[in-house]
């Protein structure tokens, strides 16, 4: 159940990565939230094991 959630966390990280990559903000706003996207990934692969 929680790896279902983190999964659906991390694909709303990286839809606003891309949506403020598009918007030419800051460098460092969309890689916060790419890396916070794979660590959630990370959390749920690790909750499946």
């Amino acid at each position: 159940m929680y790896s279902l959630l983190l999964m659906a966390l991390a694909g709303v990280l990286i839809g606003g990565a891309y949506t403020f990559y598009q918007q030419k903000t800051a460098r460092w706003i969309p890689i916060c939230f790419a890396a916070l996207a794979v660590m959630s990934l990370i959390a749920a692969y690790l909750f499946t094991q």
